[in-house]
């Protein structure tokens, strides 16, 4: 039985996915580091869109390669360490980080400009229904392509278009000098600055979303799951590199309405003010309330989903486990959250881009598990100094590191380990899979 989907639900596939990854980060950060790069934005926006663009689709396609699941993805890796690193990541991008902060976000932005004096209540009342309504999207994993692919995303990319048309065509300011890093090296601080989205780590969760999506459609065969895969991951980078380019293009030209905003958010709500008048903040309110919501049921829903298949408790228990975790944590503020979420990072990125490049080379690699293993390995040791150094901790005992003044000590040595694999000769081992079992 030929199987195939219509180009309606091909689109709202790709709009799916376009929504989960556009939430929080997406909003918040390309606009300051737009004002920040000013006349080197547009080397600053490419390093940004490498990261931030290029890798989530990479990684949606490298699952679509290695079969549609992350344990086809890490086949090669001893099954503890495997599930270890999948549930680090889980955590990120649930309920430790990414997905309270959709909530923080979507509060910050929307809501708290409606109060003379907001107070932390206002805060926690607000988390609580936030994530309550996307606990109630979450209940019927089946059905999210249809409410978020083919009813809340096409909302969501009007308000964004809406916004986008009027940042190109009525500018607020001139683009100014660029400062701090970006003066010296933009492209490298884009690169950096694009680990925040966090949709790397995203790709590698949504892209089981798709397939669960996909086998809710009757796409249960590899090949056509692999190119529907690709696809949604196609329509959701164009509109993920749409929205960047315009955020960034408003970040560069904000300087004489925002100057001195200590973070995107700031920037984005008195542009969109300036440019709609009274209007404005009920325009960016519809557009941060829909882009943060469908970012959090995403989150909610890939996290329960894995989580339900590691321990006795259902996918419904633990949507409102993370539901309400979430919340909790929403309350600890964004700044706070951010501070916090950036080492975590600076040491996991590495790995999860070593682990994507090693799915394209497998089939060229002499020993995949050997070569999974070092690579992985070296990778994570060089990005946990990256990561302690964010920390704050002096470790410039490894300054010798090329890149490490940028925080890409690991890149050089993964690379290494990369080109030294290819000379690794094959192992024994009859199979790969059983040893991984």
């Amino acid at each position: 039985m030929k199987q195939s989907l219509k180009l309606s639900d091909i689109t709202a596939l790709g709009f799916m996915l376009f929504a989960f990854f556009l939430g929080a980060g997406n909003i918040i950060f390309p606009p300051l580091a737009g004002q920040l790069a000013g006349e080197n934005v547009l080397p600053a926006m490419f390093g940004f869109l490498l990261t931030a663009v290029g890798l989530p689709l990479v990684t949606i396609i490298a699952i679509a390669v290695a079969g549609g699941s992350w344990q086809k993805l890490t086949k090669d890796l001893p099954v503890k360490a495997a599930t270890v690193m999948a549930v680090l990541i889980f955590i990120i991008i649930g309920p430790a980080f990414a997905a309270p902060r959709t909530g923080l976000v979507a509060y910050e932005m929307a809501v708290k400009p409606f109060f003379a004096h907001a107070e932390q209540l206002h805060l926690t009342i607000f988390s609580i229904a936030f994530f309550a309504i996307a606990m109630f999207f979450s209940w019927s994993q089946g059905k999210l392509i249809d409410v978020i692919g083919k009813v809340l995303t096409p909302v969501l990319f009007i308000g964004l278009i809406v916004l986008a048309t009027a940042v190109f065509f009525f500018p607020q300011g001139e683009i100014i000098a660029a400062q701090g890093e970006y003066l010296t090296h933009p492209l490298q601080k884009g690169f950096l600055e694009g680990y925040n989205t966090m949709d790397t780590f995203g790709s590698l969760m949504f892209g089981v979303l798709i397939v669960d999506a996909l086998r809710g459609k009757g796409i249960t065969e590899h090949k056509p799951t692999a190119k529907y895969l690709t696809y949604a991951g196609l329509i959701a980078a164009v509109g993920l590199a749409f929205v960047y380019v315009s955020l960034f293009y408003l970040g560069a030209t904000s300087s004489s309405i925002a100057a001195g905003a200590d973070n995107g958010g700031v920037i984005l709500s008195q542009y969109v003010q300036a440019l709609f008048g009274s209007y404005g903040q009920i325009v960016l309110t519809v557009i941060v309330l829909l882009a943060c919501l469908t970012t959090a049921i995403g989150l909610i829903s890939a996290c329960s989903d894995y989580f339900s298949s590691l321990t006795k408790i259902t996918y419904k228990q633990w949507v409102i486990i993370n539901g309400v975790a979430c919340a909790f944590v929403a309350n600890v503020g964004l700044a706070q959250l951010i501070a916090l979420s950036v080492p975590v990072l600076f040491a996991l990125y590495p790995v999860a881009i070593a682990l994507v490049v090693l799915t394209f080379l497998r089939s060229k690699l002499p020993n995949p598990r050997l070569a999974y293993r070092a690579v992985l390995l070296v990778s994570l040791v060089f990005a946990l100094i990256d990561a302690v150094k964010v920390a704050g901790v002096d470790v410039s005992v490894f300054n010798a590191l090329p890149l490490f003044d940028m925080g890409m000590g690991w890149l050089l040595p993964t690379f290494a380990a990369m080109v030294c694999m290819f000379f690794v000769g094959r192992s024994n081992q009859p199979s790969l899979i059983e040893d991984a079992a």
